[in-house]
């Protein structure tokens, strides 16, 4: 019998416990080399527990437990062998019974199909088929065969399987043309069927029941952190605001040839973090931190990008933006913003930020105070643009405004620096041909145009 033990992996440095969050695997279960088995949650990330090798997992933890790093968390017996596939009669075969029609017999329907996973029977319950749910009545059975059907191809992550046989869903719920299922697909389905009950005008039964969840760790240390804040630093909030038309109207000039050329569309976000990072240059205390009785500043901007996710805010960190284009920063935030909301951004991508942005407005807010990223000294908020009576060279004109707000350690940058970091700002943004991109050839070379 060869044996071999999956230990607890370092998310990153400092952190010497994590907290297993849930087993995607059964105890007992044949599980494939290099397949998701567990996943584990840090002070700062989430991160999955991988299989080294193929054969029959022992679960030596539970879930919701803090395991120290380097801890064995289960074993696998790679002795064991997936059991032999047996070769289906010739008349079975997958099938969709579908519901009775008005007038039929009244029994449930049932589906039934196979599928190839993992050499392992799984068994999905019935559901009966409701106009309440949209979701149809369904029993998967998925299990090895030697005569494949085109569902014998599709594989399923666990996470899927696990929210598949928690919502009584079928493989041909969530296929849609798919041939590898993800937890993704399967809760789009039941986002669908929600969606189809509101189009029926039909409501959910009224419930009074409560619940209480213990936080995850990632939430626990943002809360924590979060006091720190308030507790810890002199923090002051200074607030004005951006005539957003000019860039508005850069963007409607050249954004088809952006997209040409770079395959990627021009956001806001990057004219504010280049904006950021030339009057951070100006304004080096706004890109410091303190280390006891040291000021640290620093001659680059990594400029860290808050992003909310099912699992909470990360911020992921874009590095030495004053050298980059737009067009490298576009593709800089699209891909470790896509990391962090599946949850596979690393520990060394979130660290290290000397300021941060952070915009409320995707989520329509007007105006808040956003709280300082410690160790860093000051953040940026960004919000939601509304057209609003302006007045302009004595004339009351209509124009696209945004309310901006820089919350900054006050024991290491002053007030007047506060206020000029954001003025500088607003002058970037609202003139940005002449002073952001020095002239109409300068804006055309840092579009990549």
């Amino acid at each position: 019998m060869a044996i071999i033990e999956i230990k607890i992996p370092s998310p990153g440095e400092s952190i010497t416990h994590v907290e297993l969050s849930r087993w995607l695997v059964e105890e007992g279960a044949f599980v494939q080399k290099d397949t998701e088995i567990a996943e584990l949650e840090s002070e700062k990330a989430t991160l999955m527990l991988m299989a080294e090798e193929s054969g029959k997992i022992s679960l030596k933890a539970t879930e919701g437990e803090s395991i120290e790093v380097g801890a064995v968390a289960c074993t696998i017996d790679t002795s064991v062998q997936p059991e032999e596939s047996v070769a289906p009669a010739a008349d079975d075969k997958t099938s969709l019974e579908q519901p009775p029609a008005s007038g039929q017999s009244s029994e449930k329907a049932d589906t039934t199909q196979t599928a190839s996973q993992d050499g392992k029977k799984i068994s999905v319950p019935s559901v009966e088929e409701s106009t309440a749910t949209g979701i149809s009545t369904a029993k998967t059975a998925i299990e090895p065969s030697e005569s494949q059907t085109d569902y014998d191809k599709i594989k399923i992550t666990p996470l899927a399987k696990k929210v598949m046989i928690e919502n009584g869903l079928s493989v041909e719920d969530v296929i849609n043309g798919l041939r590898r299922l993800k937890r993704e697909d399967v809760e789009t389905v039941l986002g669908a069927a929600s969606d189809r009950i509101g189009a029926n005008g039909l409501k959910r039964p009224v419930t009074r029941e409560s619940k209480s969840e213990r936080m995850s760790s990632l939430r626990r240390k943002l809360s924590e952190r979060l006091v720190s804040v308030k507790n810890e630093t002199a923090m002051l909030t200074t607030f004005n605001e951006v005539d957003m038309k000019p860039i508005m109207d850069l963007r409607k000039k050249y954004q088809t040839q952006f997209m040409e050329k770079h395959g990627i569309k021009l956001g806001i976000m990057s004219f504010f973090l280049k904006a950021c990072s030339v009057a951070l240059r100006e304004f080096p205390n706004v890109n410091a931190m303190l280390d006891g009785e040291n000021m640290i500043t620093y001659d680059y901007a990594d400029i860290s990008v808050a992003v909310s996710t099912p699992k909470g805010l990360m911020v992921p960190v874009i590095r030495n933006v004053e050298s980059l284009g737009l067009a490298e920063i576009e593709r800089a935030l699209e891909e470790l913003a896509a990391k962090a909301r599946s949850g596979k951004i690393s520990i060394p991508e979130m660290s290290g930020g000397t300021f941060t942005v952070t915009n409320g407005g995707i989520f329509g807010s007007m105006m808040s105070t956003p709280l300082i990223n410690p160790p860093q000294s000051a953040i940026l908020g960004m919000h939601n643009i509304q057209e609003r009576p302006v007045a302009i060279d004595g004339q009351v004109v209509i124009r696209p405004m945004m309310y901006v707000a820089l919350s900054y350690d006050h024991r290491v940058i002053d007030g007047k620096e506060s206020v000029g970091f954001l003025v500088r700002v607003k002058q970037l943004l609202e003139k940005p041909t002449d002073i952001l991109f020095g002239g109409s050839s300068g804006e055309k070379a840092l579009l990549g145009v």
